[in-house]
């Protein structure tokens, strides 16, 4: 049984900046980018129960909207077949990699709108807005965090719930979760501020980033 929020110690948590450089060290020493993004998506499918359900997943331009595509390619194999959403057009290198696969696989994919409607769902997966963000969102992204709010459908966070701040956990519009999976770390975000606000059930995805600070590299 993998831990929730009320049992996970801060001091497991880490900064933004920390995360950002151990994910490179990784990349530049020992697994590609295009690999961790696949074991994220792989992190996320074992953290949820997907049978039968009808699923929308909802990705944004970084590599959190790759994690999604991932995830869509990994359900497919599996013979669960969501449909998904985009928020913007743009792709992080890796994500169109996955993007790529979900055309070639048929499933469905589609520029969200403000005709979208999220109603008939059983699931929805989260994977507009990354760790990094700061703000409040706007455009596509803050029309799909209101959608999603206003759904009756059990909502999953990909690696924090859109709009929050990874650091702060502060929040002018995000996603109200019921599971949030972390990727990689905790990110301190995940205790502070609004968060226990936002997000329902949280649990880790160890996907084998090796933890290398910024100061290790100073």
């Amino acid at each position: 049984m993998k831990p929730n929020a009320d049992c996970i110690e801060f001091t497991e948590a880490i900064s933004v900046q920390d995360m950002r450089s151990s994910d490179a060290y990784t990349i530049a020493n020992f697994v590609s980018g295009r690999e961790l993004m696949y074991r994220a998506a792989m992190g996320v499918f074992q953290a949820a129960d997907w049978k039968e359900k009808k699923i929308a997943i909802i990705s944004g331009s970084g590599n959190n909207g790759g994690d999604g595509y991932a995830l869509a390619g990994i359900l497919a194999e599996q013979g669960v077949f969501p449909d998904v959403f985009r928020t913007s057009l743009k792709l992080s290198e890796d994500g169109a990699y996955y993007f790529g696969r979900c055309i070639s696989m048929g499933l469905r994919v589609e520029a969200f709108s403000a005709e979208t409607d999220f109603g008939n769902y059983d699931v929805l997966v989260d994977c507009i807005l990354g760790t990094g963000f700061e703000g409040r969102p706007r455009g596509m992204a803050a029309a799909a965090i209101d959608r999603i709010n206003e759904a009756d459908a059990y909502v999953i966070s990909v690696d924090i719930n859109s709009g929050m701040n990874g650091d702060t956990g502060q929040a002018e519009l995000a996603v109200k979760s019921d599971r949030t999976v972390s990727i990689g770390f905790y990110k301190k975000g995940h205790f502070l501020g609004q968060a226990p606000e936002y997000i329902g059930d949280l649990v880790n995805a160890d996907i084998g980033i090796v933890y290398h600070p910024l100061s290790f590299s100073e």
